[in-house]
Parts: C-alpha cells; structure tokens; sequence
C-alpha cells in the first residue's frame, strides 16, 4: 500500500505516486531551501540558513551558518519525516511561507543554534526559474536539478554568542531547489549573486575539470519588479587571495585563501553586458566536506554602481580553481 501524506489530498501531483515518492530514487536526491543575507553597504556579518528535504532517507535537515564577528559559525539539526515529510520545520528551525514569492520567515533557536535567527525575507525582485540542468559520468546522475532564485530584503534579528543583532533592509538572496546533485563529484560551479541597488544579477554555471563549460543560466532581476532578462553569456576571471592581498594557488584544502578577487562577465538577451569587479573574503568554507565556498564580496559594476555580492565557487578538482585537489571519484568528462 502506498504511502500518503496530508499534501496528497491537494491537486498538486505530477507523477502517478504519491508525493513522497520522487521520480528517481538516489541517495543525493533532495529538496531545499537556501536564504542568505548581508549588509547592502560593506562586508559584515553573514547569515545563511537552510532547510532540506531527503526522500530516500525519509529525512529533513537544517543548517544555521554564516560568519559573524568575524567567528565561522555552523549546527545542524535534523528530524524524520514520520508521516510530514513536507513542512520545513525541524524543531530548532524553520520557514514559513507566509506569500509565496513575496513573504517568508526564518526562525532559528539561539539555545539550539550557533546562529539564532528571527528574520523576514521580503521580496525584491521577482523569480527567476532556471532550466534543467543535468550532468553525468559515465552512467551515474551526477546533477540533475531544476532551481529558481530571487533577490530580497531581509529584516528582524540575528543571535550569536550570546548577542543579539538587529537587521534594518539588508541585501540577500533565496534559493529554491529541487533534484540530484552529488556535491562531491561536480568538478566546479559557480553561484554568483550580485546585489545592486536597483536589482540583481544572478548566475548558475558548472565546468568540467578541463574549464569546458557544461550549463550556464542566471538573469538580470530588476527591483522595480519588472520581469527579469534571461542571461545569455557568462565569463569569470578571478583569483584566491591570501590575508595578505596576494594571489595564492587553493592547494589541497585552501589553507591559505583568505578571500576572492577579480571580475564577472555577464551577457543578458538583447545584448547587454555588465562587467562585475569583485574583492572579498572567504566567509563561508565547506572544508573539509569540499572544496571551496562561500565568498563575501563588494562589487562596482562597468557602468558605476555598487553593492554586495555573494561568490561561491566550489567543486572537486577544476584546472584553475581547484588544480591540486583529488576528486572523490571519477568526474563528468
């Protein structure tokens, strides 16, 4: 007998099985959530929280990190699905979906968590829905997923260590994600959202260890709430940085990178370039779990504006980012 949740009682099914049940069955197949914001006007504090859901393993997880005081925060907490595998609730965190694409709620223990939130995403901009991307090796599904992103503001308050912080409008960003993605075994992507004062670029755009590129998709998002234009071309020049400002290799695990410098090339449909100029710190390393990370940076534009932006660049071995590293396993090629 199949199982059935509460959420099958909706008209909202898209394959003949009820909703738990996905339409592959892989270890790395998963749903979530990705919030994370940042002051407009400099580097800070970062908060990220996640929320996601794992069917093969019956399970949802959340984690609470960001850098604050300039002290890498991270906890982790997880329940069973026990019959709601839809509600992104784990106890000591959560998201409420208060408007869909307009209004959401972040909460976090701070008794729980090494990182307490009580936030309120609001959106900006509108949506962005990626296409579907897929990546193999050989015969495994390394990547295959469908996404969408949007800019926000973020208000309320943080907690670390014991102090509490209040957010007034600060940039961000929400992810929505669903599908497989083997972390481990993807040679490089890049996650680059540039918060302007007038809206946002974005990109998703994954390599093979060679430089070949395999996907690239993103927009230009404009927060007067018009419809965002499609990106259409993608480029990327950057270096590590060492705390010293010079420009070091990442070695086998990054030891020495200290931030992320250089430009970003973005080509949107009709014609329309902007060129990003970018400098930051590594604020959020996935070491030891993989390679690289999250990079908070501030950024001028081509054309003179300025804002904050979050790089994440992270793979497995890639001939420029990650030339040193020793993959998992084999690699799409």
């Amino acid at each position: 007998m199949p199982r059935l949740t509460a959420m099958d009682e909706h008209l909202i099914h898209q394959l003949p099985e009820p909703l738990p049940n996905v339409v592959m069955h892989h270890p790395h197949w998963r749903e979530s959530y990705f919030f994370i914001a940042h002051r407009p006007d400099a580097l800070g504090d970062v908060v990220i929280l996640t929320v996601g859901s794992y069917p093969q393993r019956e399970q949802l997880d959340s984690l609470q990190m960001g850098r604050v005081g300039g002290e890498a925060l991270l906890s982790h907490h997880a329940r069973p699905y026990d019959g709601d595998p839809h509600t992104p609730d784990v106890g000591a965190a959560r998201v409420e979906v208060v408007r869909p694409y307009e209004e959401i709620r972040l909460w976090a223990d701070p008794d729980r968590c090494a990182l307490g939130l009580d936030l309120t995403f609001r959106a900006r901009t509108k949506p962005y829905g990626l296409r579907r991307g897929t990546m193999r090796a050989g015969h495994e599904v390394i990547w295959d997923q469908s996404h969408l992103f949007q800019s926000g503001t973020y208000a309320g308050t943080y907690t670390a260590g014991g102090t509490t912080y209040e957010v007034v409008d600060w940039w961000g960003q929400r992810d929505h994600s669903w599908g497989v993605r083997d972390h481990a075994r993807c040679p490089l992507w890049l996650w680059f959202q540039v918060q302007l004062p007038d809206g946002f670029l974005g990109v998703w755009h994954w390599e093979l260890a060679n430089g070949a590129r395999v996907y690239t998709d993103g927009c230009w998002a404009a927060a007067d709430g018009s419809d965002p234009v499609p990106l259409v071309d993608f480029a990327h020049d950057l270096s590590w940085v060492d705390a010293g400002g010079d420009a070091v290799a990442y070695g086998t695990t990054g030891d020495g990178v200290a931030g992320l410098r250089g430009t970003a090339t973005f080509v949107l449909a009709g014609g329309r370039r902007v060129v990003v100029e970018a400098d930051g710190r590594f604020d959020r390393p996935y070491e030891p779990f993989q390679r690289g990370g999250l990079n908070q940076v501030a950024v001028r534009t081509d054309d003179g504006r300025d804002g904050t932006a979050i790089f994440e660049v992270t793979g497995a071995h890639h001939h420029r980012y990650f030339p040193d590293t020793t993959p998992p396993g084999p690699l799409p090629s």
